[in-house]
């Protein structure tokens, strides 16, 4: 869906467009903040003081094209500052299922194997292949070139590699 015309009743005030543009982005956010604080709680309380900053500052959006990018960025400065506020390890309650197939034991592993990419190297992975978004919006989410978005890809492409050629040798070893 085109956001476009949403926007700009949101931007001059309507605060029914403005729901509607939660409405039709909230599960991407969500998703956005799942992976980078772990928590739920903190999951919701960045989505809480996202939807608030951008409800109260919408009117600065200068383009209307760029709403999903400047959403984005308010929400991966919220999740970062509740990174830095509290500790990031995962309560055992909050561990995933058991896997019954050998494809979910490796969708686990890799998104393990993601959880634990440095901040700056998972969240390119997480906006590039999660979200779908191209090198150019990451590198205005972000604030980076897109030689920088490109190379932390690499980097984090060459580390999930990685990951995975050690475990595929575990299991063998295993077996």
């Amino acid at each position: 869906m085109h956001l476009d015309p949403i926007v700009i009743k949101a931007k001059a005030g309507d605060p029914e467009a403005f729901m509607q543009l939660m409405q039709e982005i909230e599960l991407p956010l969500y998703r956005t903040a799942r992976s980078i604080v772990n928590k739920d709680e903190d999951c919701a309380d960045a989505l809480q003081e996202t939807i608030l900053k951008a409800f109260k500052s919408i009117h600065t959006l200068r383009e209307p094209a760029f709403f999903k990018t400047w959403i984005f960025r308010i929400l991966i400065n919220e999740c970062n500052k509740m990174v830095k506020s509290s500790s990031r390890a995962l309560p055992s309650g909050e561990l995933p299922d058991v896997p019954s197939t050998s494809k979910d034991y490796e969708k686990i592993e890799l998104w393990d194997a993601v959880q634990h990419l440095e901040e700056n190297l998972r969240i390119v992975i997480l906006l590039h292949y999660l979200q779908d978004m191209p090198i150019s919006q990451i590198s205005d989410i972000l604030e980076i070139s897109t030689v920088a978005v490109k190379t932390r890809l690499h980097r984090a492409r060459k580390k999930l590699k990685h990951s995975s050629q050690i475990n595929r040798e575990k299991g063998v070893a295993t077996s």
